[in-house]
């Protein structure tokens, strides 16, 4: 299972949690209190931050879902091919389109598995879709609901010489 998988809770148990003082919203003269969150992933070593927030339990909430996006895009897992697409991808699909919203709480989850299957077809797009019945072109969509992303994904296709994607 991919780490971008779990549950919040199951995630967070993979992690060091750092409570630490940043400044943040509220003008310069606000007082300075620990409501920053740093996870840090330790089987991956990947860093997130969130202090947007004066609430430390909403910090916590943001940085988690960071991670969890930080986890899809740069964490890669081997796919069983039986296994492609997942029942949570299939109950995403209405035809070849891939209906999440980029805020949702399955979208690392499904961005992951994407970037996952293609990475297991060495970046090729047109030999993604069709295994995660869709199209090149709704992948490419769904990728830019995040732009880091796209950005992974391009850097790895002209590692290969392949093309950019728009």
């Amino acid at each position: 299972m991919h780490p971008a998988e779990l549950p919040i809770p199951e995630l967070l148990k993979q992690c060091e949690v750092v409570r630490t003082r940043r400044s943040g919203p509220g003008g310069q003269h606000r007082n300075k209190v620990e409501t920053a969150i740093v996870l840090t992933h330790l089987p991956s070593n990947l860093q997130v931050e969130a202090s947007e927030r004066r609430s430390q339990a909403e910090n916590l909430d943001a940085a988690a879902d960071r991670m969890r996006r930080t986890l899809a895009i740069v964490v890669r897992t081997m796919r069983e091919s039986d296994t492609i697409p997942s029942a949570l991808w299939r109950s995403r699909l209405r035809g070849t389109r891939v209906e999440v919203n980029g805020e949702h709480a399955d979208y690392p989850a499904l961005l992951a598995e994407s970037l996952d299957v293609l990475a297991q077809t060495d970046w090729n797009v047109s030999e993604t879709a069709p295994l995660l019945r869709t199209t090149t072109s709704q992948l490419v969509r769904f990728w830019k609901k995040e732009p880091h992303a796209l950005v992974r994904v391009n850097d790895e296709r002209a590692r290969r010489g392949l093309g950019k994607l728009e």
